[in-house]
């Protein structure tokens, strides 16, 4: 049986000074020349997809347009992001706490929020951390049944999501995963005679040179 692949790409820099899931869901400057630079990289990989799928939201769509690749593209709402706002405001609503206003915070705040929605305590979310957690994995056993390679363009929560699962990860193994994962990086998984692996993490080649090294961004 042929090797198969799944690479996960999360999308470039988004707005990173907003406050809600609309205003956050587009590029900025830095995201679209991201994007632009990974797509000349996988150019000149000569790298050849299958079949490549990208969330509707916008940065998804913007960080597609920014690669150029040949293929066409399907749009499938399974790979967005996690709501990850009106997560926030949930559970500052229960518990006082203030959404985070710095990375320091951010990364602290995270891993309670996460555990507080894998408990089932935040009622208002718009979706169980499960239905999270199955909706992408019913595209990773899709993409693994169909075989060849697949590129998807997503976000660091569903890359997340997706690793943690492989790993048998609670919700805290979920947040740190997730938090270290750069824009618009490269993430693999190989499958070969029914079992996946994990191939590579978080790579960013098309910033590894000094002058782009400044591009380096997770949030």
């Amino acid at each position: 049986m042929s090797q198969s692949e799944i690479i996960l790409i999360r999308h470039g820099q988004a707005n990173t000074g907003a406050k809600d899931e609309e205003s956050y869901d587009k590029l900025s400057a830095t995201g679209h020349q991201q994007s632009a630079w990974l797509g000349d990289y996988l150019r000149a990989q000569d790298t050849a997809f299958d079949r490549v799928i990208c969330g509707d939201l916008r940065r998804h769509q913007e960080t597609a347009a920014g690669l150029a690749l040949s293929q066409s593209i399907a749009i499938d709402p399974r790979v967005n992001e996690l709501r990850y706002f009106d997560l926030a405001r949930e559970y500052q609503a229960q518990t006082r706490k203030p959404l985070p206003s710095s990375a320091e915070e951010f990364a602290q705040h995270v891993p309670q929020l996460f555990t507080a929605w894998h408990a089932g305590r935040l009622d208002g979310a718009h979706e169980s951390y499960w239905s999270f957690a199955d909706r992408f994995g019913q595209v990773m056993s899709e993409l693994t049944e169909l075989g060849g390679r697949s590129l998807v363009i997503t976000s660091g929560g569903v890359i997340g999501m997706a690793i943690a699962q492989h790993l048998s990860l609670g919700p805290e193994g979920f947040a740190q995963v997730m938090l270290p994962i750069h824009n618009s990086s490269i993430h693999r998984f190989s499958i070969a005679q029914g079992a996946t692996q994990m191939a590579s993490y978080n790579g960013t080649p098309h910033l590894d040179a000094a002058d782009r090294r400044h591009a380096r961004t997770v949030i």
